[in-house]
């Protein structure tokens, strides 16, 4: 077996000096490796390495502790859609902060910015979700959610519907129980789940779909397994199926045409609650502030959102629930009944005031019309890549991007997890101005929603140099 290789990196490590004046690199990488423990990292790396430092960001680039500046290809985590440095972000969090930077919303309290932004939200959202609740992020929104889907059929005389059906790499989360929901085995990997709650479904992955099978009949195939697995489960056991639109960190899976029409019809004959992750695809990542009725021609029960609700500004998470929903959840159980689940920070004044602003910059500045323009040029040019020996897919939709790395285009066989193949495309790009985010043997594309086709352009000519120079070291070290 060929050596496991190491992975060049834009800078050293550690540092050796900062050339910021205000900044000491070598005591903070320090810091860090010492004290942070960081979330979704190698630590057979991490122990040696550390961790590249982020300290500066201005539009469209972040900034790291030398100095060195870098294109952001992954909007901090699929979030700042509005891009960075928003200084009217920052002042309309400020002004709140030192107006009244918070206080309870339990017990019949409430603040402003939650107040608008809850009308906001079911002003922005299919018709029929007018009512939010608030929590701190995705997670915990996926978390609540089925808290309220289960006290929902508990006020109705239903108690035995606590099922969720999810989707194998589909992600939802770390929380307990969203990480229950999450479908990639890996990051469960010692982690125990709720297995009693939750069921999980093939994946739709169109490009690895059974050999010689069509879109069409690909589709069929996903809503037959639904239906037999609400045969066998017992539609009396089942509250409810969660889908990303498109599954964003298990590798940009694309569904086949119609596939979320199909389920949600499916879910509906049977009593089946339909949750839309938009976690990810909210705020215009797809061209839309929500994506489930604009591009998938669905009408969910319940849409989840995060990130992009506040462009990470500050952190925030909302569930959309129907007027249907809330009927219920809103009918107290009795004399004193109180809806008892929320959390401290539920409707957060600073968090929904970063939110609102930011809403307000996406519908300015017409940010999702620049999506549905750039974002099929971003498509396209990607494609090119296919030249490149790995390339073996580039999928996804509009900011929403993924490239699939394979040691046979044929076969779609995939190289050894030695190769760290996604982990070197990542490094090279980084080398020369470019972060993009590996996930194994994947790529993943998900840039502030202001990039243009200049961006675009210089970009994907980063990445060609990228792929070129990883083809030869993987070549070099005996994996190709």
């Amino acid at each position: 077996m060929p050596p496991t290789p190491t992975i060049k990196r834009s800078a050293p490590r550690p540092p050796n000096a900062s050339t910021r004046q205000d900044l000491d690199a070598q005591a903070l990488w320090q810091k860090d490796k010492d004290h942070f423990i960081h979330p979704f990292t190698d630590y057979s790396r991490f122990h040696d390495e550390g961790c590249d430092l982020i300290t500066d960001s201005d539009g469209i680039y972040v900034e790291d502790v030398h100095g060195n500046r870098f294109i952001d290809g992954i909007a901090g985590l699929w979030c700042v859609n509005v891009g960075h440095g928003r200084a009217e972000i920052g002042q309309a969090m400020a002004d709140q902060a030192t107006r009244m930077a918070y206080f309870s919303t339990f017990n019949n309290l409430s603040n402003a910015p939650a107040a608008e932004l809850a009308a906001k939200l079911a002003e922005l959202a299919p018709a029929h979700l007018n009512h939010v609740f608030f929590s701190c992020g995705g997670s915990t929104a996926n978390d609540a959610t089925v808290r309220l889907v289960h006290y929902y059929f508990n006020r109705l005389g239903k108690p035995s519907k606590k099922r969720i059906l999810s989707r194998n790499n589909a992600y939802h989360g770390t929380t307990y129980l969203a990480a229950s929901l999450t479908g990639i085995e890996s990051n469960n990997w010692d982690f125990d789940t709720l297995d009693h709650l939750v069921t999980h479904l093939s994946e739709a992955n169109l490009y690895r779909r059974p050999e010689g099978m069509s879109e069409a009949a690909y589709c069929d195939h996903l809503v037959a397994e639904l239906e037999e697995r609400i045969a066998e489960i017992g539609a009396d056991n089942i509250a409810a199926f969660i889908a990303e639109p498109i599954m964003g960190a298990g590798g940009v899976l694309m569904a086949p045409a119609g596939y979320h029409a199909r389920i949600q019809a499916v879910c509906r004959a049977h009593d089946v609650l339909f949750i839309a992750d938009e976690v990810v695809t909210g705020f215009g990542r797809l061209g839309h502030f929500f994506a489930s009725e604009a591009v998938f021609d669905t009408q969910p029960d319940i849409i989840n959102c995060a990130k992009g609700l506040s462009s990470g500004y500050a952190p925030l998470g909302a569930t959309l629930i129907s007027d249907e929903l809330f009927e219920v959840l809103g009918t107290p159980q009795g004399k004193g009944g109180v809806l008892s689940t929320g959390f401290t920070y539920s409707g957060h004044p600073v968090s929904c005031a970063a939110a609102l602003k930011n809403i307000e910059i996406i519908e300015r500045e017409a940010i999702c019309a620049n999506v549905r323009e750039v974002g099929p040029y971003l498509a396209q040019q990607l494609k090119t890549l296919s030249d490149h020996a790995t390339v073996g897919d580039v999928r996804g939709s509009h900011f929403m991007l993924a490239i699939e790395n394979v040691a046979d285009k044929a076969t779609k066989e995939l190289l050894p997890v030695e190769a760290r193949v996604g982990d070197r495309v990542a490094a090279e790009a980084q080398s020369r101005g470019l972060i993009i985010r590996p996930v194994g043997h994947l790529n993943i594309i998900s840039p502030p929603l202001i990039w243009d086709r200049d961006t675009v352009d210089r970009a994907v000519a980063i990445l060609d140099e990228a792929f070129t120079a990883v083809t030869a070291s993987l070549k070099a070290d005996g994996f190709l």
